[in-house]
């Protein structure tokens, strides 16, 4: 059943309930609120008028330069959010989304899909949004944390330092936290799936009529993607930036108070 654009309309007219509690308990967001639903809302109608002519075009370069797009815009948003220098962690960031994305996308494209041709829009495009929207938190979560805890916990990194450790060994422990902190949402999503929660996509595929049993083969791998995805791009992001901002002497480059959240 396709949903009337009248009908849409009216069923987001109850944003007014988060909206007014904001107001009601003066959190100052109605701007932000209004903000994002208005950007949501133009980005989806625009991207999905492309994808209408992406997938119409099905051409391989537009559709790899669609891609390269995506990851920019990924890296670019977590640096922003993150609220970290851009010039020294962007590549960084960057390398972890790709390290992350494109073994899992490749595997999921070539071995399991296997459309005719590999590169096409309809399966490659969706699926790599997917995997990359799911990374995007979770390596905020991270670069927070980790950033976080060079100043807050200055004291025993220095420590660590004058008893001999090197850089990686003094920082091991801001990693090891960090992780952590970045995969429990994900952990806590996973361990709740089919009891307490029922994914989109596979409500989603549900509603459009397919059968339980194949959507729910269908969430159990983007599922598993997802979650290898998030852990190998947040893992060679921290990696990645810690090489990046520390110097040799053991110094970190990056001032990052934990006010800037």
């Amino acid at each position: 059943m396709d949903i009337g654009w009248l009908q849409l309309g009216l069923f987001m007219l109850v944003l007014l309930v988060p909206m007014a509690i904001g107001r009601y308990f003066q959190l100052q967001l109605t701007r932000d609120m209004t903000w994002a639903v208005v950007r949501m809302t133009l980005q989806l109608v625009l991207v999905g008028l492309y994808l209408q002519y992406l997938f119409e075009l099905d051409n391989i370069w537009i559709n790899f330069a669609w891609l390269l797009l995506m990851v920019l815009v990924g890296s670019s948003a977590i640096i922003t959010k993150a609220k970290l220098p851009r010039k020294v962690l962007y590549f960084p960031v960057f390398s972890g989304l790709i390290l992350g994305l494109v073994p899992v996308l490749w595997l999921m494209i070539v071995y399991l899909l296997s459309p005719e041709p590999l590169y096409t829009a309809q399966y490659l495009i969706p699926t790599a949004g997917m995997l990359l929207g799911n990374c995007l938190s979770g390596n905020i979560v991270a670069l927070q944390r980790l950033f976080g805890a060079f100043n807050d916990r200055k004291a025993e990194y220095h420590g660590a330092l004058a008893l001999g450790a090197t850089a990686n060994q003094a920082s091991l422990p801001f990693l090891q936290t960090a992780m952590q902190q970045a995969f429990a949402p994900i952990l806590a999503s996973m361990a709740t799936m089919g009891l307490v929660t029922l994914p989109g996509m596979m409500t989603g595929q549900i509603l459009g009529g397919v059968d339980p049993l194949i959507a729910i083969k269908y969430q159990l791998v983007i599922s598993v993607a997802i979650f290898v995805t998030l852990v190998v791009s947040v893992a060679a992001t921290l990696v990645l930036c810690v090489r990046r901002a520390i110097t040799s002497t053991g110094r970190v480059k990056i001032a990052y108070e934990q006010n800037s959240d």
